[in-house]
């Protein structure tokens, strides 16, 4: 038989348990100040996320703009680290060279992303239109990636054993820091209807049919893609991709261009897609070529005669020291917005 007061002291301790629950940030409005243990209780890591906050309490908005901020940093700080490393190339392999090279280029990249995405937090503390927060998530994540991918190519490389050492810490600790930016960013100023939810970036969706897309062009632009392509183009009048002006790649000299790289370099640079997309036609015949879209190039379309038709390839690989970021044949700088399209017509 149990003592009545030490029942009593039971049944106070179960009424007042619920109350000693430390609350969910989802329950908190993202303007209310609270601890460090609560903003960070639902992130990657919540030990690394209160090292990086203050002491005091704050809210999700300025907690996701001081670690932007401090992210910009760091990722200054490696970019640093990194032409450090090449300023003294003389004494690297070439294996490690290319891999430190992609770090250098993705490290820029992340510097430009982030700089966005504070421009972005720093001008608001409001939720944001979906496509809008899409936009910066898509930054964001970008961001983790191209650290992992940094990584993933100095530890391919045995002869950068020493450089990958080094740098692995940084990277690592980077990484955390990025992730708690994108975790706060989410909480602060995603749609709650979008929390939590598998995510994937909104762009505009144009239908296929019979394997094609519908195109809307001038009678010019439309003349000279019917003389290169064996298909006609289809006939709609609502969803059509609007073209604004065509250029051909022909390997026999009767095209505007031999080569894939000259016809992306003629692409006018920092369109608005107002216009339309510029269309890069790219006739059948085998390209050995390593096709790189620069970040001015936007709303490009390449189209090719078909699958085993037009083929870009080359021959570099791991084994010769390249690293595989660096081995694909075609690829672009992402930037929201540029609206590059390749489609095998």
């Amino acid at each position: 038989m149990m003592p009545s007061k030490l029942i009593s002291l039971v049944a106070l301790a179960v009424v007042f348990l619920p109350f000693l629950a430390s609350p969910s940030l989802a329950d908190v409005p993202s303007s209310d100040p609270v601890s460090p243990g609560t903003l960070c209780k639902d992130t990657p890591d919540p030990s690394f996320c209160k090292s990086v906050l203050p002491v005091q309490s704050t809210n999700v908005y300025d907690s996701a703009r001081l670690c932007v901020r401090k992210s910009l940093s760091q990722s200054r700080k490696f970019l640093n680290l990194v032409n450090g490393y090449l300023s003294r190339r003389s004494t690297l392999s070439v294996a490690a060279i290319r891999a430190l090279e992609d770090c250098q280029f993705l490290a820029n990249l992340n510097m430009e992303f982030l700089l966005s995405s504070f421009q972005t937090v720093n001008a608001t503390s409001k939720t944001l239109p979906s496509l809008q927060a899409d936009n910066v998530q898509t930054l964001l994540s970008a961001i983790l990636t191209n650290q992992q991918t940094c990584l993933d190519g100095l530890q391919a490389t045995s002869s950068a054993s020493s450089v990958s050492n080094d740098l692995s810490v940084p990277l690592s600790n980077d990484t955390k820091l990025y992730s708690v930016s994108l975790a706060f960013f989410t909480e602060g100023w995603v749609p709650k209807k979008k929390r939590g939810s598998t995510w994937q970036p909104k762009s505009k969706q144009f239908p296929f049919r019979h394997g094609r897309l519908p195109m809307k062009m001038s009678a010019r632009t439309r003349a000279i893609y019917e003389s290169v392509s064996t298909r006609k183009l289809l006939q709609t009048v609502n969803n059509d991709i609007e073209v604004s002006d065509i250029v051909t790649v022909s390997q026999d000299g009767q095209g505007n261009f031999t080569t894939i790289n000259d016809a992306v370099a003629a692409a006018p640079n920092n369109t608005d897609g107002s216009n339309g997309y510029f269309m890069i036609y790219v006739t059948a015949g085998i390209y050995e070529e390593y096709v790189s879209i620069a970040k001015n190039k936007k709303y490009l379309m390449m189209v090719g005669d078909g699958i085993n038709q037009t083929v870009i390839t080359g021959n570099r690989s791991v084994v010769d020291g390249w690293t595989t970021f660096n081995s694909a044949t075609f690829g672009k700088n992402l930037n929201l917005q540029r609206g590059i399209r390749l489609h095998p017509s």
